[in-house]
């Protein structure tokens, strides 16, 4: 095996779901799937494209340019302004993009910060590319929000990139403007890029404000913002996403992308034009039943406040409690499975700062919610 392969895992979130199916009458609430159906008006575009036999060849390696243009007035619409033939990528979902961009912006050795925790495949991406992941914990008593000393703390001559989610998965938290503001400040004093992953932005509850960092011109020549259609549409399996960035950087990040991919699924390109003409009551209806599911589960949580504490989450569909006494996180969710059939992510797979925690998915149907909560319950008062 090669050095570089080596270096990476698979992600523990795959991990448990291959371990729960080795089980009988497993309910997981690990892997953040949708519980939903993509939308009609997505799948009556996509089947509109394959009658019409325009899906079985490839499109131009950037995307058609018809998503493309549709893509720069969408972002228009919240302040983000793109040029659709020169600084947007169609990729094959964000991972793609991520890890294109990342490719194309460091070299083997370079150093990524990433707050801690985070998502668990940034991690391997950065490895891929050759770079060493660089931790930096937020503030659990402060909602999981940065600490900006920490940040200037982790910054030497090896750092390349600042990379972070917002809204955060695991935690929820959605990052304020200050926050932002001062990390790209930052990002300028020091010449670092910034890639900023936005796969949530559209799951925000209680009228949590949200910006990006991609709504100020002075971050222009540095950022690069990442978007996906899997979870905002419901569209985990048509593997689309796409990424904006100044022409320069997109320019590079470009030669990636046609290497690795040739250019995202055209099918799945068509899918996302209906996503954007008719998306947005779908958008609504599934951010109301993710705020109503989020509040039972806290509301389950709230009941077994002897057993662990948690941070509210203002966005995406996880809500990630920090057991206590739990020292690994990994064997308890094993363990977790075993003794009551209930699949979890253990929190050390977002990052040192994970340990001692558990992600819980309320991106589920409401009965393998309900049914799931039953079952961590029993285990709290059975094991713990």
């Amino acid at each position: 095996m090669s050095l570089r392969s080596n270096s990476i895992q698979l992600s523990v979130i795959k991990q448990m779901e291959l371990l729960a199916a080795r089980h009988v009458d497993v309910v997981s609430l690990a892997q953040g799937i949708p519980s939903f159906d993509t939308p009609l008006p997505v799948k009556r575009r996509a089947e509109n494209a394959l009658r019409e036999g325009i899906v079985a060849k490839y499109s131009l390696s950037p995307g058609l340019p018809e998503l493309r243009e549709m893509i720069e007035a969408s972002l228009a619409r919240e302040g983000i302004f793109y040029d659709w033939q020169k600084e947007i990528i169609i990729t094959a979902g964000s991972i793609e993009g991520i890890t294109a961009s990342l490719l194309a912006l460091t070299d083997p050795g370079d150093e990524v910060i990433i707050p801690d925790p985070t998502y668990t495949s940034y991690r391997e991406a950065v490895r891929l590319a050759g770079c060493v992941p660089v931790f930096v914990p937020l503030s659990e008593e402060e909602g999981c929000g940065f600490t900006l000393e920490k940040f200037k703390a982790a910054i030497t001559s090896k750092t390349k990139v600042i990379f972070y989610c917002n809204p955060n998965n695991p935690t929820g938290t959605v990052y304020s403007r200050e926050e932002l503001l001062s990390l790209g400040e930052l990002a300028e004093a020091h010449d670092l890029f910034l890639i900023s992953d936005e796969a949530y932005k559209d799951c925000l509850f209680d009228e949590a404000p949200y910006i990006s960092l991609a709504q100020f011109s002075k971050f222009r020549r540095r950022l690069i913002r990442i978007f996906t259609f899997s979870k905002t549409y419901a569209m985990t399996g048509w593997r689309l996403g796409y990424v904006n960035a100044e022409e320069s950087i997109a320019r590079e990040i470009m030669k990636v992308h046609d290497t690795l991919v040739t250019c995202a699924p055209v099918i799945s390109q068509y899918a996302a034009m209906g996503a954007l003409e008719a998306g947005d009551e779908s958008i609504r209806y599934f951010r109301g039943h993710y705020q109503k599911r989020r509040d039972a589960m806290c509301a389950c949580f709230d009941q077994l406040s002897n057993y662990l504490s948690y941070v509210k989450p203002q966005a995406a569909y996880f809500v990630f409690p920090k057991i206590k006494g739990c020292t690994d996180s990994l064997a308890l969710a094993k363990d977790i499975l075993e003794k009551v059939k209930l699949a979890l992510v253990p929190g050390v797979a977002f990052g040192p700062a994970g340990e001692g925690h558990l992600r819980f998915s309320f991106g589920r149907e409401e009965k393998d919610i309900h049914e799931g909560m039953k079952r961590f319950e029993k285990y709290c008062r059975n094991y713990l």
